[in-house]
């Protein structure tokens, strides 16, 4: 069965950086694609990065130039570096991983998520 393990989060002041860690098992690498996700308050659940299956990246344009996913496919884990941060960017976020959209900011596209980490931006 896929798990996903995140790793990371916590609170920083605006302009400031964080690293997100999540940990998939070796069989969600192969066959699974992932993207990352978060929730405001009171707000619903967003994408903020994906992967296409030939391993691009994309974001949409609320974090773009600001967000980088990336994958350690050696030690089954995905990073989400997020910089230049700022208030708005507070939720919860989520790793997640599909078996069968690559690239999807859509969360109903997704089967299996990570315990979600949580991210406070103070200004």
């Amino acid at each position: 069965q896929v798990q996903l393990v995140q790793s990371g989060g916590g609170s920083v002041q605006a302009g400031g950086s964080m690293k997100l860690s999540c940990i998939a098992s070796a069989y969600a690498f192969s066959d699974y694609c992932m993207g990352w996700f978060r929730q405001g308050p009171g707000k619903e659940r967003e994408g903020v990065a994906a992967m296409y299956a030939d391993g691009t990246p994309r974001y949409p344009n609320s974090v773009k130039g600001r967000f980088t996913f990336s994958k350690d496919v050696a030690n089954y884990t995905l990073f989400l570096q997020m910089n230049s941060l700022q208030p708005d960017d507070t939720a919860m976020y989520y790793c997640a991983a599909s078996d069968r959209y690559c690239g999807s900011y859509d969360a109903s596209d997704y089967d299996v998520w990570g315990q979600g980490t949580q991210v406070t931006v103070s200004s």
